[in-house]
């Protein structure tokens, strides 16, 4: 029932963004940018619906922009559009994309124990509020399978320790190719992942840390944090790079606490804005409104 009602929801998202794509754009700053692209966009027939900009100051001297237009049969016209737009981006050394905004991203999602980011996601999933096509869970564990049945999503578990981490590692890229996977989320997945496999999906990937990073990284950061004695504790999700914890960020959120609070009343609290937190990195990314630059991003949100 699920899958039925999903397959119908996703089928009226993409005919509402039938004619919708978008451009996204890091260049060197300049005058003339946004004139340049908005005339090209303006002589292809082309209505600009949403048009956000950055300017990083003559310190960094870089620029970023994400249009929203509509065009109609964009379905005939995307191919040309691509192409003629070459001659733009070029004259102002562009770093571009341009996506249709009809087509979900292929999401796969990797969990172990604890459910409750991937139900938001499921939840927000169902709703219509993430725009996806949900190929697969991944676990470590048995556990999120009776969550996961009902929705029709093909769910894959295998054992990930030291001696069959290896293994386990190529049957999940192998799942991912056959998934044919353009998004992977880390949905509180307890393994760190090869740089091999990391670099298979540059910007693809993003993880929930549980915890206000830089601070706290690692295992069990809610007992690191009771220990401490802070008075804030929150989340961060990120792209996941080589380097463990250490991607660029794409949302953070905290919440108080105090002398109060032990550490099993942080991980409550924590847990909640663990889900909010992932939930809006998801949707951004879904939504191309993240650009990345170096270890950082810009968000369009």
């Amino acid at each position: 029932m699920y899958a039925q009602r999903m397959h119908q929801t996703l089928a009226k998202e993409r005919a509402s963004r039938e004619n919708r794509a978008r451009l996204l754009i890091s260049c060197p700053d300049g005058p003339g940018i946004i004139a340049a692209v908005t005339k090209y966009l303006y002589e292809a027939g082309a209505n600009i619906v949403r048009s956000d900009q950055h300017s990083t100051g003559p310190d960094l001297g870089l620029f970023f922009m994400r249009i929203e237009f509509e065009l109609p049969d964009l379905d005939y016209h995307f191919t040309s559009l691509q192409a003629e737009f070459s001659s733009v981006a070029s004259s102002f050394s562009m770093q571009w994309e341009m996506r249709r905004a009809s087509i979900p991203k292929r999401m796969a999602i990797f969990v172990s124990k604890e459910p409750h980011c991937l139900m938001e996601l499921l939840w927000q999933w169902q709703a219509g509020d993430l725009f996806a096509d949900i190929v697969g869970v991944v676990s470590n564990h048995e556990a999120a399978l009776p969550l996961v049945e009902p929705y029709g999503i093909p769910y894959r578990s295998m054992v990930v320790n030291k001696d069959t981490k290896s293994v386990a590692e190529s049957e999940q890229l192998k799942l991912l190719d056959d998934w044919s996977a353009d998004v992977v989320v880390l949905a509180r997945y307890m393994q760190i992942l090869s740089a091999d496999m990391v670099s298979r999906y540059p910007r693809k990937i993003i993880n929930i840390h549980h915890s206000f990073l830089p601070a706290f990284i690692g295992n069990n950061p809610y007992r690191k944090a009771y220990d401490r004695g802070v008075k804030l504790i929150g989340a961060t999700a990120h792209y996941v790079t080589a380097q463990l914890d250490e991607g660029p960020i794409i949302e953070q959120d905290v919440h108080r606490v105090d002398h109060r609070d032990e550490t099993e009343d942080m991980r409550r609290i924590g847990r909640h804005v663990e889900r909010v937190v992932l939930a809006r990195a998801v949707k951004w990314h879904l939504e191309d409104k993240i650009l990345v630059h170096g270890n950082k991003t810009v968000v369009f949100a």
